[in-house]
């Protein structure tokens, strides 16, 4: 079982890739390192890898971009899966450096955003240098690249970097969202608790994204999470990703789907499975799906001519 993922060795998605592959009941997994999450991506469209594991949000910087525009360039991949991971930083270099005169430090710009406060405090001097991802940024600092890396603790390990500080976020409880992604099929089961997520380009109309969402709203299903990313059209042209309470299975979701479809000149399905934090309000379906399974047998009644 081959599963991509964001690399090198030591990334906090290589840590949410094995907790994902225990979850599955995989066996015989061998991880496989990619330079970005498009790469992971591609790997499943093309049978290099039976999976992908990738960040897909965060809760201090909010969608990763690079995921999303992954998944737009490969409508030939589902969601199966997701799990969120805490994330805090530990900060490392070679051994004897001191981070009150460090000129560089490295990691990749979301985790730049997380750790800006430490550096101001503990080193002032330090420019940023962008990384592909974390680990990568732990392996620059072993090359003589850059002088500090943020990056989780595993990779001091992985590389042979001393720890200067560990669990550095300047935002406590913050949280990413990693996503098992693999080539189409029946989605996960439903649970009670599940999360569905798309991407649709809407039809250029007056009122368009309005009469979209309205869809599920009419059919009590709420949204957790909407985001735009521009398409090559041009300018004004927008892809959207919408996440949704609820399953393919459950009947208002489907319904609000099928509306949808009449709505869209472009819609994506990326898949329903079950939403990691099953405690939270975010993953329950709000719909009466009682009075709706009601109108629906009121419905075949008429088309009977049961009245």
């Amino acid at each position: 079982m081959k599963i991509a993922y964001l690399g090198p060795e030591g990334t906090f998605t290589e840590a949410a890739l094995w907790k994902l592959a225990e979850r599955q009941g995989f066996v015989d997994v061998r991880a496989i390192p990619m330079r970005s999450p498009r790469e992971a991506v591609d790997a499943v469209r093309s049978g290099a890898a039976e999976y992908a594991c990738v960040a897909i949000e965060n809760s201090v910087d909010g969608a990763v971009t690079p995921t999303f525009d992954a998944l737009a360039a490969a409508d030939d991949v589902q969601i199966f899966e997701e799990i969120d991971l805490p994330i805090a930083f530990a900060i490392m270099s070679l051994e004897g450096t001191d981070p009150a005169t460090a000129q560089t430090i490295s990691t990749h710009p979301v985790a730049y955003q997380q750790v800006k406060g430490w550096l101001a405090r503990h080193a002032p001097q330090a420019e940023f240098v962008a990384a592909t991802s974390n680990a990568a940024a732990a392996q620059l600092v072993s090359e003589g690249k850059a002088d500090l890396a943020a990056a989780p603790l595993r990779a001091a390990e992985v590389y042979g970097l001393s720890l200067i500080s560990d669990n550095v976020a300047d935002v406590a409880g913050a949280r990413t969202r990693f996503v098992l992604i693999g080539q189409p099929a029946r989605s996960t089961p439903r649970t009670g608790t599940d999360r569905t997520a798309i991407m649709f380009i809407l039809k250029n109309e007056p009122g368009s994204l309005v009469a979209a969402l309205s869809e599920f709203a009419l059919r009590g299903v709420d949204l957790s999470r909407i985001e735009s990313r521009p398409i090559e059209s041009g300018l004004g042209y927008y892809r959207f990703h919408v996440d949704v309470n609820g399953h393919i299975d459950d009947a208002p979701v489907a319904e609000a789907l099928r509306a949808l479809y009449l709505r869209c000149s472009v819609l994506q399905f990326l898949g329903s499975w079950p939403a990691h934090q099953a405690n939270s309000r975010e993953a329950a379906l709000t719909a009466d799906t009682d009075l709706i399974d009601q109108a629906a047998r009121w419905v075949s009644s008429i088309k009977e001519g049961r009245l």
